[in-house]
Order: C-alpha cells, then structure tokens, then sequence
C-alpha cells in the first residue's frame, strides 16, 4: 500500500505490540481502533492508513468502523473531555439547559475545544445513567442531577485544582 499522500506525524512504532497481538486476528478492528486512540489521544488520519495496511483492510473500510461508532475521536481532545447526555431522560430532565450553561461557561462549542486546550465539550447520545439525569462524565468521572449552578461549581474546582498545579 502507498501512503505516501499521507502526512507521517504519529510515532508509529507506538501501535507495533497492538498489530502483532491482533492484525491477523479476524473481528479486532474496533480493538485496535480502542487501543490505538488509547495510545494516541485520538485516532490520526497516518495512523488509520497503517492500521488498514497492516491488518489488510482498506483506509475506507477502517475508516468507516471509526466513524460509526461515537467513541472515537478525529481531533487531539482537552485534558478533561465533558460529554454531556441527551438521552431522553436527560433531555426530559434539563440537559439543554447544561449545555448552555457549559458553552456560556467555557465559551465552547459542542464538538470543540476551549482556547487553553483544558476542556472538550461533547454531547453524546447516551450515558446510560438514566437515574442520575442530567448526567455528564468527565472524563472517568460521571456528575448526576446537575443544574446550571452545580456545573459551574465542579467546572470550577477543576480550574482551580488546575491553577494550583
């Protein structure tokens, strides 16, 4: 395969022990997928042109398992990813409400980054933590009930937690 329209900027060598536990292994592309924007932050463009080479996939193909699933990313993320539910239960329950609360806060838009690189702001379709709508997880961690004060009170505590470092 020829890659060479392909901008090199990934450290390649990262994903080698990925390719050699699963490459030959029928069905582990979204576990590839998984691990490779585990090591990366996201999944490059160079880096699914050498995963489709080295498992004997295409680059549309690949690129097709990444883009229909919404846990993969195409951009470098902040250092807290916010995704912000809009289930039913949580849309039902405020979540607009959140989200605007996060963009006026931030001054970010669903799908970007803030300035500082500190935050990306997400809205996903489901968190599955219906009981605990409005729900958003930053990062590992999953914030429940929320209302327009108790966000910018955890959003702060990050900044200062932040600041203080």
């Amino acid at each position: 395969m020829n890659c060479e329209c392909v901008k090199q900027k990934s450290d390649l060598s990262l994903l080698c022990p990925v390719l050699e536990e699963y490459a030959a292994v029928p069905g582990s592309l979204i576990t590839i997928l998984q691990q490779a924007q585990e090591i990366y932050g996201y999944l490059p463009m160079d880096v699914i042109y050498h995963i489709a080479a080295e498992t004997g996939s295409t680059p549309a193909k690949v690129l097709g398992v990444a883009t229909f699933y919404t846990q993969f990313r195409f951009q470098p993320v902040g250092k807290y990813l916010i995704m912000l539910c809009n289930g039913t239960a949580c849309h039902v329950n405020g979540s607009e409400r959140i989200a605007q609360t996060i963009q006026e806060y931030l001054q970010v838009e669903n799908g970007a980054t803030t300035a500082d690189g500190l935050f990306s702001f997400s809205i996903v379709a489901c968190l599955g933590c219906c009981s605990l709508s409005p729900v958003m997880m930053i990062n590992e961690e999953t914030y429940g009930n929320l209302t327009p004060d108790s966000v910018k009170m955890i959003l702060q505590e990050i900044q200062k937690k932040e600041a203080a470092q």
